[in-house]
Formats: C-alpha cells, structure tokens, sequence
C-alpha cells in the first residue's frame, strides 16, 4: 500500500510529552511529516487536510533552521496548501522569502501573510512570471512607486486594462516608470500618449498615428478666433505671463498646464502641442518659436525639432495629446458657448499690442539649419 498521512504514527502523544519534558520532539515531528506527505502517491482531501492541520500548529513553534528546511521543500511543490504556505510566510525573514521565490503559485492569503511584519518585499512578488490577473490589479492598487516599477519591468506578464491605465497615469509625472512602459513590447501605442514627451521619435510618431487616426473619426471644433494675432503679439513682446495665460485661456486649460511635465525642456514641446491645438499656422508657431524665449530662439536644433513636431502632428490629434498627457480633456466650447470670451468673443476687450507686434511676419525668418536642408 502507498504511504500516506493515514498510515503514518500518531505523534500527537509525542508533542504532548515535548511540552513537558526537555525533549524537542517538534521538529523532528514536522520534518518527518513533511516528507510522509511528499512522498505520498494519493494525497486526498482528507490527506491534505490532516498534513495543513498539523504543520499548521507546528510551524509558528519549531526553530528557525527547521522552519527554513521545511520551506525548501513544501514552497516548490505544487499540492502543498496554500494555508501552509501562509504559516510559513508570515514567519517573515527566510522562510519567507523561500516561498516568495519557489512557490509555483501565490494566492492573495499568502501574499497578505508575506506582507503582514511590513517588510518591503511587495515588488519581489511583483517581479514573479506566474502573477495572475487579479494579482496584479491587487499589486498595482497599492500605489507603491517600487511595486509599479517592478511590474513595468517585469516583461513576463501581461499588462491589460485598467491596470495599464493606472500604471501609465502615474508615470505622467514619473519618468523612471514612464521608460519602462514605453520600453515594454506589449503596450499599444495608442495606451501610450499620456507618455507621448517620454517617448522618442519613433515611438511619438507612432502614438501620433494612433491617437491622429481616432480623432480624425471627428469633426475639430473652430479654432479661436484670432489666436495668432493675439500669442504673437504677446510672443513679440516677450510677455510670457500674458502669452501663457491667453493660450491656456483660449484651449479652457488651467494658467499652470506646463508645469503638468516634471521635466522643464519638455515644457516647449507640451506648448507645441498647445500652439498646434489652438490651430495656428505655422508661420505664426516659428514666430513665437524665435522671439517668446532668446534660449530657444538661440538654438536652431532646438527649433527646427519644434517646428518638426508642429508639422507632424495634425490638430486634432494634438488636442486628444494634450488632454492625455494633462490628463484633462479640452472642451469642445468654452463655457457652453455663450458666456464671455476674452481675446476670441467679436466685442471682446483686446490687449492693445503696437503696430509693428500686431501681427506675426506671414514668413518669418527660419533658422539656418531649416533654409540649408530646403537648399540641399
């Protein structure tokens, strides 16, 4: 007959009498039982349930070093009980991390035991290639930046739905994350354009496609009348407090929009994407590029990159960037389109701007680097 649980001794005598005597018979006991239910070629319900009913008691109690040597051999193998496997995470330290990492699976019960001493191991379970589905919407629901990083990295498992939502709103304003997801293979490039300043040339055009292809499925609304004259005035005489505030004012965004990027020299891109959103054309968009800011206009990399960005990136789909990536989406009229409008209403009042500021130039000069490639 196979061994099992049922033809083992009954050491529950034993136990007793270790209690009482100076004898320790606990851990030869658990090690004993351990390998009786390892070695057992039928484990049934009623097996399972007597070796979780003794290791259970025992395992809180035994040595450390005992403790360990039973978790090398119970986390790998794959009848042992999840219970079990709890018990001995929640011992914290070795015999915790030996299930951590050998364990072929991992229920929510051993994960909360694993965790309970408040260890930070959370983003070593987070690096396992066997997370389910809902382990991983539990991991990403902790709002832990190691625990996200961990699971953006961790190119083993699937990242779908609202976890991929979470996890890219957050790296808005996280760079580190913001890399590892726009390095994963899996993600769409359309999941991706709250990310669309991280992204390098490649992968922008790509999210600009994408997000360009839905929202060219609908009509722009009108762009604000006389925006041009109105930023380029402003541009002309280097008011960038009254620049920015008309641009955000005309797009229904908040003053401080470009401080939604952490990194300040993406900050001209974010104001591409406005200039682009607010429909002006591009002679006006290089006039603001040469004389809003002298360390802009001094670089002609710099602006022909901006000037490249601007072109590339139709209207419609610049809008549907700048709504993800502030995470706010442009209204289609301001104020239900009857209200007072500044700078855009027939009798608004306008800023008196000089003759010669009124207007950008229809051509204005382009930096060396843009007239030699129309040359070469």
């Amino acid at each position: 007959m196979s061994p099992s649980l049922d033809d083992a001794p009954d050491f529950s005598g034993l136990i007793e009498l270790s209690r009482l005597g100076d004898l320790d018979l606990k851990p030869v006991i658990l090690r004993v039982q351990t390998d009786l239910f390892l070695t057992a070629s039928v484990l049934d319900r009623k097996t399972v349930e007597a070796f979780e009913s003794l290791a259970g008691g025992l395992i809180p109690i035994v040595d450390e070093e005992t403790a360990e040597i039973v978790a090398r051999k119970l986390a790998p193998f794959p009848a042992t009980p999840q219970g079990v496997l709890a018990i001995l995470a929640a011992r914290g330290g070795e015999v915790r991390d030996i299930v951590i990492a050998l364990a072929p699976s991992l229920s929510a019960v051993v994960i909360e035991a694993a965790l309970a001493d408040g260890s930070d191991i959370a983003a070593s379970i987070a690096r396992r290639a066997d997370l389910s589905r809902s382990l991983i919407d539990e991991m990403a629901s902790r709002d832990s930046s190691a625990i996200d990083l961990a699971l953006a990295e961790n190119w083993q498992i699937s990242l779908q739905g609202s976890t991929i939502a979470v996890l890219v709103g957050r790296a808005r304003t996280t760079p580190d994350l913001a890399q590892a997801l726009l390095a994963r293979p899996d993600l769409a490039p359309g999941d991706l354009a709250p990310l669309f300043l991280f992204a390098d040339e490649d992968l922008r055009d790509a999210i600009g496609r994408a997000v360009g292809s839905r929202a060219a499925l609908r009509p722009s609304p009108p762009s604000p009348r006389e925006a041009g004259a109105v930023l380029t005035g402003f541009s002309g005489r280097k008011d960038v407090a009254g620049f920015v505030a008309a641009l955000a004012e005309m797009l229904g965004l908040q003053r401080g929009f470009l401080a939604a990027t952490p990194d300040p020299s993406r900050r001209y891109e974010l104001l591409t994407l406005a200039l682009r959103a607010a429909g002006l054309h591009e002679e006006e968009a290089v006039y603001v590029f040469l004389t809003l800011n002298e360390t802009v206009a001094k670089s002609v990399d710099r602006v022909f990159d901006l000037v490249k960005l601007f072109r590339t990136i139709p209207r419609g789909a610049a809008r549907d960037l700048l709504g993800a990536i502030l995470d706010t989406p442009l209204p289609e009229r301001l104020n239900g389109g009857g209200a007072h409008q500044p700078y855009t209403a027939p009798d608004a009042a306008r800023p008196r701007m000089p003759a010669s500021t009124e207007r950008a130039p229809l051509r204005p000069a382009m930096p060396g680097r843009v007239r030699q490639t129309g040359t070469a």
